[in-house]
């Protein structure tokens, strides 16, 4: 168990950090952050020289590899982190200096328990891409295939959990100061951070999340997800095959092969919310360096490591709540908050509604270059914050994911309106998933499945309460004393229980003679 004063070391450690890259300075001028963090800041950054331009991506660049994914993950959250440094953010890069082919190969060739030669038939000893996790090398197997092989960086698990169990300590301390902290709910957001994170050190379990996806979006034209090499997989190597593409965040290379930007920017986003809506399952981490545009025009995802899950339930709140937002129904968009307790029931459903309404009024049918993000976000939580709406951790992948999307649309697309192109698509599923027929055919579903389960449920309380055998039933026996149990009890109390007796039997003497009941 690691002590209080090795986690506070490593916060004044990463806050000297943060100090010399100008980034405390907005933690300490918020009016929500708590007297203790202030203090806690004040301390960190003394004797250094802070730039006038917090440098946020920086700083989180400086600290490491787990501090950069926490980095992306706060980028979503300028509520928790503030507009300001929400937006640097966002920029922020996972690239790192690439790790020695020597140490690339030990760990291929331990972890597979053979020579890399007996593998593949040649293999590109400069990485395509180092990230803070793993990096990636081109290769051609001994069949002959053009694949990819990404190895987890060696010891990389080790450093993840030693910072996540001084970010989960942090966090527990933060919500416990209670107010602000306690309702944006510090600690399930770093929760959230460590299943994505343990999940994207273990490369079996994102070979699993690419193997899925790609059944989920195999109908879905203009998209795909490349295929795995299980012979060549394991926890700390994943092989899959090579994209031969442009990156989709290099407009001049896309215009030049011919490519329709507009045509991509739609495709992009409508292949996101199939993956969120119809399928609840989606790739949580489409950044400009993760898709790749075929010569045909097919987006092409790689990197699976972060994937968002949302249950049918969840996802229906959502689609009804876009649906609602892109037809200005802002009294159905308030009744799901309600509905979803997302907002607490002492609160009006129509304030909250006329709240809504302010918001996203200014936002319908301007295309994205007429909006600002920043006023908006403002809005958005000053209502959280009216409302008492705490921070929904299952929704935070997706919504940092929609940022992502809509950033890359956008850059394809500055006049492309997100409104607009997603109303189509969310209006048929509302009506295919909610509407009349849909609900009678989830009503004869449960219904059946509920008559299913009669015959099971009798068989339990069978098993409960089994019947009676062939034997008649036994008499009630009388209730015998043991030989220890009577040996105990002659013992009497002992001696601390004879003091006792002696003292109480003298006091009871006492007060019967002083109430005159002895002559």
């Amino acid at each position: 168990m690691t002590l209080p004063a090795t986690h506070i070391r490593r916060l004044l450690g990463w806050g000297r950090t943060l100090a010399r890259h100008g980034a405390l300075r907005g933690i300490e001028s918020d009016p929500n952050t708590p007297s203790p963090v202030r203090t806690l800041c004040k301390v960190a950054r003394f004797g250094t020289i802070q730039p006038k331009t917090p440098d946020y991506a920086g700083a989180f660049r400086a600290i490491g590899p787990a501090a950069i994914k926490l980095g992306q993950t706060l980028a979503t959250r300028p509520d928790l982190v503030g507009e300001e440094a929400a937006h640097n953010l966002l920029a922020l890069q996972d690239q790192l200096p690439p790790v020695d082919f020597a140490l690339i190969r030990a760990e291929i060739e331990r972890s597979f328990e053979k020579p890399l030669e007996s593998l593949f038939s040649s293999f590109d000893p400069v990485p395509v891409g180092a990230a803070s996790v793993a990096q990636v090398h081109r290769a051609v197997t001994t069949e002959g295939r053009k694949v990819a092989v990404k190895i987890l960086r060696p010891g990389v698990r080790e450093k993840f959990a030693r910072d996540i169990d001084t970010y989960e300590w942090a966090a527990a301390h933060l919500e416990g100061l209670g107010g602000e902290a306690s309702r944006l709910r510090p600690r399930m957001v770093i929760a959230n951070f460590k299943r994505w994170t343990v999940r994207e050190l273990d490369l079996r379990r994102e070979a699993a999340s690419a193997s899925e996806l790609a059944d989920t979006m195999r109908a879905h034209a203009g998209y795909r997800v490349p295929d795995i090499d299980w012979d060549r997989t394991n926890g700390r190597v994943m092989t899959l095959d090579w994209i031969d593409g442009v990156k989709i965040s290099d407009t001049a290379a896309l215009d030049a092969a011919g490519h329709d930007r507009k045509a991509l920017a739609q495709r992009l986003v409508l292949a996101f919310l199939t993956q969120a809506i119809n399928g609840g399952y989606f790739h949580a981490d489409m950044h400009q360096g993760n898709l790749f545009v075929e010569p045909d025009g097919t987006i092409v995802a790689i990197d699976f490591g972060i994937m968002g899950r949302i249950d049918r339930r969840a996802r229906q709140w959502l689609a009804e709540i876009l649906y609602g937002l892109t037809t200005g129904n802002y009294r159905r968009v308030a009744e799901i908050h309600f509905e979803a307790q997302y907002v607490p029931s002492y609160h009006s459903v129509d304030e909250f509604a006329t709240a809504l309404r302010a918001v996203g009024e200014p936002m319908r049918g301007k295309p994205v270059s007429e909006l600002s993000v920043g006023q908006m976000l403002d809005g958005l939580f000053a209502i959280t914050r009216d409302f008492d709406m705490q921070t929904q951790p299952h929704l935070l992948l997706l919504q940092k994911t929609m940022v992502m999307v809509e950033g890359i649309a956008t850059q394809l697309n500055p006049e492309i309106n997100m409104w607009e192109t997603s109303a189509p698509f969310v209006r048929a599923w509302v009506r295919d998933e909610l509407g009349p027929e849909a609900a009678i055919a989830d009503r004869v579903r449960e219904d059946t499945q509920t008559l299913l389960r009669i015959p099971d449920l009798i068989r339990r309380i069978e098993d409960r309460f089994p019947p009676k055998g062939g034997a008649p039933e036994a008499p009630p026996l009388p209730k015998v004393e043991l030989m220890w149990q009577r040996k105990r009890r002659k013992r009497g109390p002992g001696v601390l229980g004879q003091i006792l007796t002696f003292l109480a039997g003298g006091a009871l003497v006492i007060g019967t003679h002083a109430l005159g009941w002895w002559g």
